[in-house]
């Protein structure tokens, strides 16, 4: 029975993989090995909620074999409340036949042997013989899927925060240079006025006093600008040897996040010889992360999508890293401009990202450009300091 469910459930999968009479002449035995053998758990329940068949990627997804669940409810691989509420929602289907999550699917929670709960994503088939009702259920464990966009939103954020601090940044310091001239006026003319008092007669010396004050209030105000534009411009990292090949996987993992489903082809290709650099990790992928979602719009609604990160020896003790798209590319008058604040070639672009990027590949030491793809598109290409073979191999590289 249950392998006459799964011909029913994989039959377009078998008609694909089995096309010849020899293989057709042993349909059960391939059925068997495509349950046996399938990524994705399988489980076969009756109408009763009681499982009939549990594959071998069920038995490494739950914890449990195939010989602890055979005959049991299937609600044992449900944490509460949907442990309790299984049976009704079973029982509702077959009562008036409205289908919510059969040939539907949806993402729900499973619960392992151990206690432990993980996100998955369910899709069930039917099909109804002489002895009954059977059901499969597809199941995928989504939970590396999940935390690489919790990830992904997380350094989202990152880069937003660093984005608002950035622009308070380059406001303070431009109010900054607007202010120190007015304060440095008003420094003077107390200066001249108490030259004036010192002159004449009769005058208070608390008036005079109170100049002198004046003029030395003024100069500490500007004696606090010019440290906070020191500081912003200096800012605040701890660089460490750090491999390009790992932090850009890693940052890539998180950045391409759908793009297997947007249809996008990605290679990589890392220098050895430019593999190891002294940067500070966290900003640094947030670059990675920016340049390669903005290759990923650029090539929305594109025939050819195509993604492209390499990196190579560049000039003097520096390293280069480069992200190539197939996308429409950018202007010679856009790339000119593209790194500077608030501009964007994106209809719903804030204009921020790559003049971020750009702060922080600078503060790195580096610098960062784009040109022209010779396949069609852009390359997107930014720099940083290779570090000391002493420092590399003091760290373990």
């Amino acid at each position: 029975m249950i392998l006459a469910h799964l011909r029913s459930a994989l039959g377009a999968a078998w008609r694909q993989i089995a096309p010849s009479p020899s293989v057709l002449a042993e349909p059960e035995a391939h059925l068997r090995s495509i349950f046996d053998t399938a990524p994705d758990a399988l489980i076969v329940i009756d109408e009763r909620g009681a499982i009939q068949a549990f594959s071998a990627a069920a038995e490494r997804m739950f914890g449990w074999s195939a010989a602890e669940v055979l005959g049991c409810k299937v609600d044992v691989l449900m944490p509460q409340p949907f442990r309790g509420e299984h049976s009704g929602y079973v029982e509702r289907y077959l009562n008036t036949g409205e289908r919510r999550i059969i040939g539907i699917g949806r993402i729900v929670v499973g619960e392992r042997k151990d206690g432990s709960t993980f996100p998955l994503e369910l899709a069930v088939g039917e099909v109804r013989s002489e002895r009954g009702r059977l059901f499969t259920g597809f199941i995928r464990d989504i939970s590396e899927r999940q935390y690489a966009q919790a990830r992904l939103q997380e350094l989202q954020s990152e880069l937003i925060h660093v984005s608002r601090l950035t622009a308070l940044g380059e406001m303070a310091s431009a109010l900054a240079h607007e202010l120190n001239q007015p304060l440095g006026a008003i420094a003077n003319y107390l200066s001249g006025a108490r030259k004036l008092l010192g002159q004449a007669s009769g005058v208070e010396a608390s008036a005079i006093e109170a100049l002198d004050k004046a003029a030395d209030q003024a100069l500490r105000a500007g004696e606090i600008i010019k440290r906070l534009r020191d500081f912003l411009s200096r800012g605040e990292s701890q660089r460490q040897p750090e491999r390009v090949s790992k932090f850009t996987r890693e940052a890539c993992a998180l950045a391409l996040v759908g793009a297997k489903e947007r249809d996008v082809r990605v290679s990589y290709s890392f220098d050895p010889a430019a593999d190891c650099v002294l940067v500070d990790r966290v900003p640094i992928q947030q670059v990675v992360v920016n340049l390669v979602r903005n290759a990923l719009d650029a090539m929305e609604g594109c025939a050819r999508r195509e993604l492209s990160v390499s990196s190579r020896l560049g000039e003097g003790s520096m390293a280069v890293l480069s992200v190539a798209d197939s996308g429409a590319g950018v202007s010679a008058d856009a790339a000119e401009r593209l790194f500077q604040p608030f501009v964007t070639t994106k209809s719903d672009g804030m204009g921020v990202g790559l003049s971020i990027s750009r702060t922080i590949v600078e503060a790195h030491g580096g610098r960062i450009w784009t040109e022209p793809n010779q396949g069609g598109g852009a390359v997107f290409h930014f720099t940083m300091m290779l570090a000391p073979q002493t420092e590399a191999s003091a760290h373990g590289e």
